[in-house]
């Protein structure tokens, strides 16, 4: 079966993104465009997984629980888990392992920890889009060592990219899939992989329209990410 389908979205965690990037606007606008699966991938934490998790699976949404990781180098992986108890238990790893640079919401944005109504219930005191202490091995290695899956993310990218940071996709990490950005130039040789293209939203207009798809043999977690990963 075909699945339409978003798998980087951020929500008002990342102080990148807008405040209006709720737990149920994502989902009811994931509902509206007609995507069947999405993954929220807020930048090196998870706090807002359980929320939207709730309200994705009220509209029937399949729910892929997500982070989106600044490695050392400064290149994004997207990190995809088969629960939301692990991602969680995942991201306060992570949290921990941040520098201890405070956020100026002033300058950076907010980063706002939300419930299933939207009410915010907290904040994070780090500045998450921070780099994390980890080279780009260790950070895959991390990833696989809590069940989780790595995916380099936006590799086309000026910037925060593999290929931008990098200059080339490291042999020893064996990635089965990448995302590319369409309509943006590729130099290096990416026929060897797997290809997805989100929408790295920060708002709601840049949720993906149901494009994209992924033949998957039953719309679930575990399929998906056998398709994407194994």
């Amino acid at each position: 079966m075909q699945l339409t389908y978003d798998f980087h979205i951020h929500s008002a965690l990342s102080p990148c993104a807008e405040n209006d990037m709720t737990p149920n606007n994502i989902i009811n606008m994931a509902k509206l465009k007609g995507l069947d699966a999405i993954a929220v991938c807020d930048h090196n934490s998870t706090k807002n997984l359980p929320a939207a998790a709730k309200i994705a699976q009220e509209a029937s949404i399949t729910f892929l629980p997500g982070m989106e990781m600044t490695t050392a180098e400064e290149v994004h992986v997207l990190a995809l888990f088969e629960d939301v108890d692990t991602a969680f238990v995942f991201g306060d790893m992570v949290y921990e392992a941040l520098p201890d640079i405070p956020n100026k919401p002033d300058f950076f944005g907010e980063q706002l920890i939300m419930d299933e109504n939207d009410e915010v219930i907290g904040r994070m005191d780090k500045l998450l889009i921070s780099a994390l202490p980890f080279d780009m091995d260790e950070c895959c290695a991390r990833i696989k060592e809590y069940g989780g899956y790595a995916i380099p993310a936006h590799i086309n990218k000026g910037a925060n990219s593999v290929l931008a940071n990098l200059g080339f996709f490291p042999p020893q990490l064996k990635f089965k899939t990448i995302e590319v950005v369409k309509g943006l130039a590729i130099t290096n040789d990416i026929s060897g992989f797997q290809k997805i293209y989100s929408s790295d939203a920060h708002n709601l207009w840049q949720i993906a329209e149901a494009e994209n798809t992924i033949e998957v043999d039953e719309n679930t977690v575990s399929a998906i990410l056998k398709k994407l990963c194994v």
